[in-house]
């Protein structure tokens, strides 16, 4: 069965986009069948996979509020080498109109039942704030991976969203579990993110990455040519982050299985 993983932080402009797009084509590349579900309205994980938001057929509103069937709004064809669900403006108009239907917050995942086991792993773009669309995230989700920046606000950020988990998981998803701890834009010269980044892995342990995303002009670059990194610049420091941000989860992911089978 896929795994389905939220990417989240209420706190904007920390890397969830990117994150997104740069692993989904880093674990697509490694033959994985993976899948982009965009629900931030800007549509940026759109933008960011080759698709021209505004040419769209169908998006996340489409699944969610008019219960459009599944393959009638996938996009096969993207420049990361995955599947895409695609958001636009439209997607504004579902966190209004979701509050009409009934059972709202399980939308996304009934819509995914049916197609989980043809992935092997679902990534979920959350829009920077918790409302609906957010809540629809966390309620399909096995787990949330949450990208940060290694400042002093993140924290305060991060905190926030623990809350906010420990809230839902209590509510709407007794599963829902941290992913893991993603450092982003980090720069090793900044000595505040240094000791944030000391405290964090004080603090969730193996919960953080070993991988570390860089501050990279490459990876800023991408998503205005219509492609992950690893597209536009492989030699690039934050594509080669990507890549190894992907085999590490891939070894988590197999450690994990085995060990479930295990306790069989």
């Amino acid at each position: 069965m896929g795994r389905v993983i939220a990417v989240a932080n209420q706190k904007g402009g920390v890397g969830k986009t990117t994150t997104c797009v740069n692993l989904a084509a880093s674990l697509a590349a490694t033959q994985r069948k993976v899948l982009i579900i965009d629900l931030d309205p800007q549509g940026n994980a759109t933008m960011a996979s080759g698709v021209d938001k505004y040419q769209v057929d169908a998006t996340a509103y489409d699944l969610l509020v008019e219960e459009t069937p599944f393959d009638e709004v996938v996009i096969s064809e993207t420049t990361g080498g995955y599947h895409l669900i695609a958001a636009n403006g439209d997607v504004t108009a579902a966190e209004i109109k979701l509050m009409e239907v009934f059972a709202r917050e399980v939308r996304l995942r009934n819509a995914l039942e049916a197609v989980r086991d043809n992935y092997d792993f679902i990534f979920i773009d959350c829009p920077p704030a918790l409302n609906l669309l957010t809540i629809n995230a966390m309620t399909a989700a096995d787990s949330v991976l949450v990208p940060m920046q290694c400042e002093y606000f993140a924290l305060e950020g991060l905190t926030a969203l623990m809350d906010t988990i420990s809230k839902l998981t209590a509510v709407v998803n007794a599963d829902l579990k941290i992913e893991g701890l993603l450092r982003t834009m980090y720069d090793p010269r900044n000595r505040l993110a240094n000791e944030v980044s000391q405290q964090l892995k004080k603090h969730f342990g193996e919960k953080v990455y070993r991988t570390v995303i860089p501050r990279n002009v490459r990876l800023a670059e991408a998503p205005s040519h219509g492609r992950p990194a690893m597209y536009y610049d492989k030699y690039s420091s934050g594509a080669k982050a990507y890549l190894a941000l992907a085999g590490e989860i891939i070894r988590r992911d197999e450690m994990e299985r085995s060990a479930g089978t295990v306790d069989a």
